[in-house]
């Protein structure tokens, strides 16, 4: 360390220079431990903020998650066709010869109504009752899906014979020496038959894609399209409508068309 002297000022004066240079060296010194404290202070603050907001975001994940995890959890009736009626009855059918026995033999309960049409291969519809009196709507509903899902669409007809019997009436039991096929039933005594139109839709519930009759699903759906027979090929249509909804994947929604051509009404 070097000292520099002025000679033309006593020692003492000397010395008082330098004490006031010190006094400021000092003053200077305390003022950047002060703004260091100071800068400590707002470096912890602002981990402990960062920490903090880190913490929310993660929360906020974790519910958005929770949300789509409950959005998109497979209830037991999704691997069937279904919808909830506009009186809140859930509805399920087959979607071939397997589903329709699962339906009819695991799923149908005694006070249910089944569905079904006087065409070969027709589905089994089930309105699941719960020991309720499913109303005229629900039950014209149930008579709709029944006939587009069944052969009436891919054919072009404007409707088809359709009618409930009680799961009592459904039986596997045929004449001596007859075969029923897997999916087949024998329905004995009368039908109730129920007029119906051919009107469909698919929308979107809760972030959810929900296919049925037009009347059950304009109930339900935030937004939903209204489909017809038609021209388009259903791998086509489905491109449409999900192009339109914004929701569901192109397998979703190509499952629950009806088969043979269709497409969006205007």
């Amino acid at each position: 360390m070097q000292i520099s002297l002025n000679f033309t000022k006593s020692v003492p004066e000397n010395a008082a220079i330098y004490y006031e240079k010190a006094k400021k060296a000092k003053k200077k010194l305390d003022g950047v431990k002060k703004a260091l404290e100071i800068s400590k202070e707002k470096l912890v603050q602002a981990l402990l903020n960062q920490e903090k907001q880190t913490r929310e975001t993660e929360r906020l994940i974790h519910e958005q998650e929770k949300q789509f995890q409950h959005r998109t959890k497979k209830e037991w009736y999704e691997k069937f066709h279904w919808f909830y009626s506009s009186e809140e009855f859930l509805v399920i059918g087959g979607r071939d010869a397997i589903t329709n026995e699962i339906i009819i033999k695991k799923h149908t309960d005694p006070k249910d109504f089944v569905f079904h049409t006087d065409l070969q291969g027709s589905p089994f519809f089930v309105i699941k009752t719960n020991n309720k009196q499913p109303g005229e709507s629900t039950l014209t509903e149930a008579a709709s899906a029944t006939a587009i899902y069944s052969k009436a669409w891919k054919l072009g007809f404007a409707d088809s014979k359709v009618g409930w019997v009680l799961p009592e009436q459904v039986t596997k039991t045929t004449k001596h020496g007859e075969y029923i096929t897997r999916g087949a039933f024998v329905i004995t005594g009368k039908m109730q038959y129920v007029g119906h139109d051919m009107c469909f839709a698919i929308g979107v519930e809760q972030g959810k894609i929900i296919a049925g009759p037009y009347s059950a699903i304009k109930q339900h759906a935030e937004q939903y399209v209204e489909i017809i027979q038609g021209d388009e090929k259903p791998s086509d249509l489905a491109k449409q409508v999900k192009g339109i909804l914004k929701a569901g994947t192109f397998d979703e929604i190509i499952r629950m068309l009806p088969s043979g051509n269709c497409k969006v009404k205007k």
